[in-house]
């Protein structure tokens, strides 16, 4: 492919997968229903790239190793499935750290927009929390979409998917 390409940018905890709060054992991972075949279909449209906090290391509640265990594990399984990630850029910084990384910040994606030649204006964000919005706006995403049911963090106005089907939905009437 030449020239830039657009991103599906994906939160992973309570997005992609079960939001089981700091999970260190990659026998938690379980996606979200609808999620292995919609992000099936999708990759031929989007290269598929997870950005996600993991304060749980800088906050010393789970080890790189059990974090890179349960990134291991996503990957296998959406693997299993025929799903491939382009790229994965995790904050492992606790939340005080005052890293360009953390959401809504928006290195994690600029730095894989650069790393893998990601048009961003192109792209979407995808996650449940309202940081996540806000990661993909300061990045420049061309959309962003917000994941799961309505909840008391609805500070944005971001267009809400209740679930996977929805998200395919509102990409088909947006790009």
């Amino acid at each position: 492919m030449t020239g830039p390409r657009r991103a599906l940018f994906i939160d992973r905890d309570g997005t992609l997968i079960v939001d089981v709060g700091y999970p260190r054992d990659p026998a938690q991972v379980e996606p979200l229903p609808g999620a292995l075949d919609a992000l099936r279909a999708l990759q031929a449209r989007f290269a598929l790239v997870i950005v996600s906090n993991q304060s749980g290391i800088g906050r010393g509640l789970i080890t790189p190793a059990e974090a890179g265990a349960v990134h291991a594990r996503v990957v296998e399984r959406f693997g299993r499935a025929g799903v491939a990630f382009a790229g994965a850029y995790y904050c492992p910084h606790d939340p005080g750290a005052g890293c360009a990384c953390r959401k809504p910040a928006p290195g994690l994606l600029l730095d894989a927009a650069r790393e893998l030649g990601l048009d961003l204006a192109a792209s979407v964000m995808v996650g449940d929390k309202a940081s996540d919005v806000a990661a993909g706006r300061a990045a420049g995403c061309g959309h962003v979409l917000r994941f799961g049911p309505p909840d008391d963090d609805d500070r944005d106005d971001a267009p809400r998917c209740a679930d996977w089907p929805a998200v395919v939905a509102a990409l088909g009437s947006l790009v």
